[in-house]
């Protein structure tokens, strides 16, 4: 007996489980043949649904031309397909579908749990949009297939028992309630599990919630299907499962840990939480910004595991701002405890920052092609060459043709101006300007933003006045007490007001938050070691950028300075092969050091370096 597959993708086997080469397009017509009454149509019916959007004439022309391919491939008695002059049909006693576990003769939680696995995949998943009869037609059988799946859900957890059963009625929960988080009957059967979601955890949710979201609430407790809701109506956050750093031990825990406080977190109904499996999806994903874009998250939760205990921090996606940022120990004596606090931080956290940013929010669901392209503006910053910038600059650009008062993408543009003014090092005052202009701008804007208090200071630092600098960034760090970017910009600004020790502080400040650090971090913090005269350690921070070409003097100088000839002569040939006109007193006479002994000291290691 042959098996077709509807989940996750189409895919037909035999018996061994070899794939059967058929055209996607029949596998799609003996899926929807299933779903049908009778599993049969009229030829002109099932090239209606293949090919909505075209001529019947096309599509009957197109139709034709499958079934020659399908016939080509089996046309015999035992074909999957019986097809006729006038009807296609499909011979539901000749194979077997994933779908039909919905309907098995099995124990109900083991059931519930078959089921629950099958959803984790996309129904049609690798079906790309081809036409509305398609598209509808699976966007219906995904709200059957959930309606299944409650309704068994409701059955089964009155009679669940043990750790096993909790689990499979928990993680079915969740999926539903991602997809509805007003639905009170799943919240209920949450709260009812053992040690989830207690009486101050709810409180708390309620208290907090009630000024900013007033869902619909639920009518009928005992109702089959809840209504539905935009998946834009509330804000979403995803809660990571946590990395190890250096193979420490215990990070199956820590995940069970994340995962139950996931779990507890549907206590909340001003936000909704992503389910597990596709948190998990979304860790793997080797592009974790496009995936989180495209499934509209708001909040992020990003965990990391190592020696010193459970590291999290909670990212506003968007803006990629951290709102908050803690360790929590992982000792046995500790462990109980860890689920209630970690739930506590981020309810209390998500309430007050959703009432900050719940215009932003809205704006941005309301543009998603604004969106999108500040995203990929974003994702180019990532390295520090004149290519990158540019292109990212044009990706700016385009989000503010779809929103004109997204101030993010103001900050984005001034960040490239200044971006371009460092790597090119030629003192030109105009990129200053602009990037000057794009700041106040999206202060104007948003002037509880931080981000654009941190390009202003940025460019005030450019220009020369320090001291504006550092208020600019002392107020966006204000803002935003564990904005990591900030701080680190803030460290920047006091290498160059002549406080190489307070900056070199907050730049590791900065890297403990986001310890997977952007190259600029680490530069910043050569600086400093290297104004502080510790070179041993402003090389090895150059050494541990990815991308060393914009420290590539401050290695040379470093080297220089503790006689490491060799060294000092291979960072300055890189130097000079990226910019072959750097002028060292052209150089010292633009960057702003607020005092003289700073740029004797850095005009010294130059000079050694050969420069």
């Amino acid at each position: 007996m042959l098996r077709l597959q509807t989940f996750g993708e189409l895919r037909l086997t035999d018996e061994a489980g070899n794939a059967v080469g058929y055209p996607a397009k029949a596998l799609l017509t003996m899926a929807y043949l299933f779903t049908c009454t009778g599993h049969a149509l009229t030829r002109q019916e099932v090239a209606a649904f293949l090919w909505s959007d075209a001529e019947p004439d096309q599509a009957g022309l197109n139709l034709r031309k499958l079934i020659s391919r399908i016939r080509q491939i089996d046309d015999s008695e035992a074909a999957p397909l019986k097809i006729t002059s006038a009807s296609i049909e499909l011979q539901a006693g000749l194979l077997s579908v994933d779908v039909e576990i919905f309907d098995e003769a099995r124990p109900l939680m083991d059931r519930l749990k078959a089921s629950s696995d099958l959803l984790q995949r996309d129904f049609a998943g690798n079906v790309r949009s081809a036409s509305k009869a398609i598209d509808s037609w699976i966007a219906r059988e995904q709200r059957s297939h959930r309606v299944k799946l409650r309704q068994m859900l409701l059955e089964a957890a009155p009679s669940a028992q043990g750790a096993d059963d909790y689990r499979t009625v928990s993680g079915a929960a969740l999926q539903l309630l991602e997809q509805d988080p007003s639905d009170e009957p799943l919240r209920a059967i949450l709260r009812g599990l053992p040690g989830v979601a207690g009486p101050d955890v709810l409180a708390l949710s309620d208290r907090q919630t009630r000024n900013y979201v007033v869902p619909a609430e639920v009518q009928n407790a005992n109702r089959l299907e809840p209504e539905p809701r935009p998946a834009s109506s509330l804000p979403r956050l995803v809660l990571l499962p946590p990395t190890s750093q250096g193979g420490v031990v215990g990070l199956s825990l820590a995940g069970a840990l994340i995962e139950d406080v996931t779990i507890e977190l549907c206590a909340l109904r001003n936000i909704s939480i992503v389910a597990p499996h596709t948190a998990e999806q979304i860790r793997r994903d080797s592009d974790k910004a496009a995936v989180i874009a495209r499934h509209s998250i708001s909040y992020l939760l990003d965990t990391r595991l190592s020696g010193e205990g459970l590291y999290a921090q909670l990212v506003y996606f968007p803006t990629d701002e951290i709102i908050w940022a803690t360790r929590f120990p992982m000792t046995a004596a500790t462990l109980p405890t860890q689920r209630r606090l970690i739930a506590e931080h981020l309810s209390s956290s998500v309430a007050d920052e959703l009432a900050r940013n719940e215009q932003a929010r809205l704006s941005l669901e309301a543009n998603p092609q604004c969106y999108h392209a500040y995203l990929v503006g974003a994702s180019l910053m990532g390295k520090l060459t004149l290519p990158h910038i540019r292109r990212a600059r044009a990706a700016f650009k385009e989000a503010l043709k779809y929103n004109q008062d997204f101030s993010p993408a103001f900050t984005g543009l001034a960040r490239t101006y200044t971006s371009e003014w460092l790597v090119t090092a030629q003192g030109n005052e105009e990129l200053l300007g602009l990037a000057e202009q794009n700041a106040l701008k999206a202060i104007e804007r948003d002037d509880g933003f931080a981000s654009g208090y941190r390009e202003l200071g940025v460019t005030k630092l450019y220009l020369g006045d320090v001291d504006e600098s550092v208020a600019a960034l002392s107020h966006a760090e204000e803002l935003s007490p564990h904005f990591a970017d900030v701080i680190y910009s803030h460290a920047d600004t006091l290498v160059h007001a002549s406080r190489p020790k307070e900056a070199l502080t907050k730049i590791q400040k900065a890297i403990s938050l986001n310890p997977l650090s952007p190259d600029s971090y680490l530069w910043c913090a050569a600086g400093a070691s290297y104004f502080l005269e510790q070179y041993d350690d402003a090389i090895a921070y150059v050494e541990a950028m990815k991308d060393k070409a914009p420290a590539h003097r401050i290695a040379a100088a470093s080297c220089a300075m503790i006689g490491d000839r060799r060294r000092a002569q291979f960072y300055r040939q890189r130097a000079e092969t990226l910019n072959p006109v750097f002028d060292v007193e052209k150089w010292l006479s633009v960057v702003p050091f607020k005092e003289q002994w700073q740029k004797d000291l850095y005009r010294e290691g130059l000079l050694k370096a050969g420069f």
